[in-house]
């Protein structure tokens, strides 16, 4: 590493995850790049991390899901003689509804944002993390990753296998140059993801021992990516489903999954 501290870029950081990977890294010692569009939480986020931990934190206002926008990033910290150490690919959401419900453009957008943006980031942040021997790469993925797919918020799951079986291979092929890569797998999490889905009111019929604090899930992860984890499932009741889920016939885990569906998905047609 030729910088003074090391740099973490963290995406979708205006809220939940990211904002607490945010937080968590500055306090490790890590300068930031915070990226979201909501360019007032990112400064006031910026402000108090500069304040609490003395970090030097730069705001750029991306919008993930525009194609342009992974190279924009990436062009705006060269310009300003900035090496990525930590990448956290947090930005995400979820579509509700069912698939064919849902108008083409918001599926081609949450594509961009979950799978092609942090693929494309990658590719071109990791060629100087290799050159530096060093880099640390997050790709937050999910639970739902490891489970059968549920009716409604139908590419969901589909988005963060992708990213398993991506954060694997990458794993696999950088591990001897210095780089390591986790997909970090959290279940429920306290944020704002169900508020802005608007299934808030399902979602607080979940049990509360499923539900993990933003801070608890990052300070997993990054335990984790430093210890070489590869794929990593967020807290004891989260493994012990994943651990389930893999022992069970899959037409029992499919009948499940549907059950649950019913019971905390907005199966409703989307406008």
């Amino acid at each position: 590493m030729t910088q003074a501290h090391p740099l973490s870029l963290v995406t979708g950081a205006s809220a939940g995850i990211g904002a607490a990977f945010a937080r968590a890294l500055a306090a490790r010692g890590h300068d930031l790049v915070l990226t979201a569009r909501r360019v007032d939480r990112l400064e006031a986020l910026a402000s108090e991390l500069r304040d609490k931990h003395g970090r030097q934190v730069t705001v750029i206002a991306a919008d993930l899901a525009d194609p342009a926008a992974p190279r924009q990033l990436c062009d705006a910290l060269q310009a300003n003689g900035l090496q990525v150490d930590w990448l956290i690919n947090n930005a995400g959401y979820g579509v509700p509804g069912t698939f064919d419900a849902v108008p083409w453009q918001k599926q081609a957008d949450f594509i961009q944002v979950l799978m092609t943006a942090p693929t494309e980031l990658i590719w071109l942040l990791l060629p100087g993390m290799r050159e530096r021997g060093y880099g640390r790469i997050v790709n937050v993925a999910s639970l739902a990753a490891h489970v059968p797919g549920s009716a409604g918020h139908t590419l969901y799951a589909a988005s963060k296998a992708y990213l398993v079986k991506f954060s694997q291979s990458l794993a696999l092929e950088n591990q001897a140059r210095g780089v390591n890569v986790c997909a970090l797998c959290p279940g429920f999490t306290w944020s704002e993801f169900h508020d802005v889905t608007g299934t808030r009111q399902l979602m607080n019929k979940m049990p509360a021992f499923m539900w993990q604090t933003a801070e608890d899930v990052v300070d997993q992860g990054i335990a984790a990516i430093e210890r070489g984890e590869i794929v990593y499932v967020t807290g004891r009741v989260n493994r012990f489903i994943k651990r389930l889920i893999k022992v069970l016939p899959d037409r029992v885990a499919l009948w499940l999954s549907g059950r649950e569906s019913r019971r905390y998905r907005d199966l409703k047609p989307s406008a």
